[in-house]
């Protein structure tokens, strides 16, 4: 069911902030805008790229159409999009995954959202795609990402040296990991736990 004031918004995963949808090529224009903005990008690794209104419609479109796990990350109470998250890089055989977010709303920064995005996101890629790993990278200046992602679970389990160079300086790369051991969900399993507990007809017993 699309959200009121938000056609093109729907609701699948729920936390206490946030909520994350489908990916939305309407929104190209908002992503367009965060794109270009330095101090958005400064910790993506992208902020060399030159992005255009038709070439972020493009991408959306692409991504919409595709099995990416890609969502848009909406404020819960506004309605307001405010970032985009990802799993990408999934390897079956293994139950792998990278993790991949930004918060482009500036408004939004330094208050939970991002860490209530990252929460879900977690819990979708362990509690429904049965991964075992999720791993991300981040800059060694990064501390105010540091700090969210550590808070959320994850570790960080290696250094790779001198690997991203920006305003005339070099610096080191961090990866850090969550394994499906160290994490605990609340929205999935609370989710099917309701159904399992409930004295009304499932939807099977509905259909039949």
């Amino acid at each position: 069911m699309a959200i009121p004031g938000s056609p093109l918004h729907f609701k699948k995963l729920i936390g206490e902030k946030v909520f994350l949808s489908p990916i939305n090529p309407g929104d190209a224009e908002k992503f367009t805008t965060w794109l270009n903005d330095l101090e958005v990008t400064q910790f993506l690794t992208i902020s060399h790229r030159i992005y255009s209104l038709v070439k972020e419609q493009a991408y959306l479109d692409n991504k919409a159409r595709s099995d990416a796990y890609a969502f848009s990350i909406l404020d819960d109470e506004s309605k307001k999009l405010i970032g985009v998250c990802e799993l990408f890089d999934v390897n079956w055989i293994n139950g792998t995954a990278e993790l991949g977010i930004f918060i482009g709303d500036k408004n939004f920064w330094g208050r939970g959202f991002g860490r209530d995005a990252i929460t879900l996101l977690l819990d979708f890629g362990f509690n429904l795609l049965n991964l075992r790993n999720i791993m991300l990278w981040t800059d060694s200046f990064n501390p105010r990402g540091i700090k969210c992602y550590t808070s959320c679970g994850f570790q960080e389990v290696g250094l790779r040296r001198n690997a991203r160079t920006i305003a005339g300086e070099t610096h080191d790369m961090l990866m850090m990991d969550i394994t499906n051991d160290d994490f605990e969900g609340a929205f999935v399993k609370g989710v099917f736990e309701k159904a399992r507990s409930s004295d009304g007809p499932t939807q099977l017993e509905i259909v039949t």
